[in-house]
């Protein structure tokens, strides 16, 4: 950092599926390596703002949340206060990890902490070779991971350019502060199956219709999703609203259709899914 005014701390384990162990793989991880960044931060001289990725789900933990909290949409004022290590155990390393973040920039006065909440990241990546969770959900549409149709349920999407573009805008914005919420729109398994299905046909197992909440709880072990996040996520609706983002960082959102198809695109150009 020696020289630099400006950091970005992007790198944070992100494992949904099949977690070993929450503690050692995602909250030390994230809570950690946020900690020595800034604290990085706080030796050299020359940094004046470190933008800082965060997640949505530091703002949420669970679709459910929402009715909790008796709001229409998730925005920059809420926080996630439902996952814990075990229940939404990437949730919880993302939640500690920016308060963590916001607590060392308030005990300092030299540097400025700018934060970015993307939603699920979809469109072209940089490279086949990686795992993560967007990819996978990606997958999931080609390999046939809903044959028994789509479970009710939503994912609130932004497109990595975007994601991209706002780390920077959060950077050249002298007047930019606190969170700001990357998401374009949220669209549902259906949804985004009919969005696949329209553009690229029928050579695909893209799901024609959507299970019964009941299928979908049962079903939701198999895939190794616990009971206990299917319940508080299926038939829920996932707002955000992206208004802090639109209006302090100037975004100007890709429609999630634009992104879904690209990456799947990229999917087949790279041949990890075949018709």
């Amino acid at each position: 950092m020696a020289g630099c005014a400006l950091v970005f701390h992007t790198a944070s384990p992100l494992i949904v599926r099949d977690v070993e162990d929450p503690v050692s793989d995602l909250v030390e991880p994230a809570t950690r390596g946020t900690r020595n960044v800034l604290e990085a931060a706080n030796r050299t001289p020359s940094v004046r703002r470190v933008v800082l990725t965060s997640s949505i789900v530091a703002v949420y933990g669970d679709a459910a949340d929402l009715e909790d909290l008796g709001a229409d949409r998730f925005d920059e004022r809420h926080w996630n206060s439902t996952s814990n290590e075990r229940h939404q155990p990437y949730s919880y390393s993302k939640r500690l990890a920016e308060q963590m973040a916001w607590e060392m920039a308030g005990d300092q006065d030299r540097w400025d902490l700018v934060v970015v909440n993307p939603g699920l990241v979809l469109g072209p990546g940089l490279s086949p070779h990686t795992k993560a969770e967007g990819v996978l959900i990606m997958l999931d549409f080609g390999n046939g991971y809903y044959t028994f149709g789509a479970p009710e349920l939503e994912f609130a999407i932004v497109d990595v350019r975007d994601v991209a573009e706002g780390h920077l805008r959060a950077r050249l914005m002298s007047g930019a502060s606190g969170r700001h919420i990357l998401v374009s729109e949220s669209r549902s398994v259906i949804e985004i199956a009919e969005v696949l299905r329209g553009h690229f046909g029928d050579g695909f197992p893209f799901p024609r219709h959507t299970v019964s909440r009941a299928v979908a709880l049962m079903l939701a072990p198999r895939r190794g999703i616990p009971q206990a996040v299917a319940k508080r996520n299926l038939g829920y609706p996932l707002r955000f609203s992206n208004r802090r983002a639109r209006e302090a960082l100037g975004m100007r959102f890709r429609p999630a259709a634009e992104s879904v198809v690209e990456h799947f695109q990229q999917l087949l150009d790279d041949g990890l899914v075949r018709s």
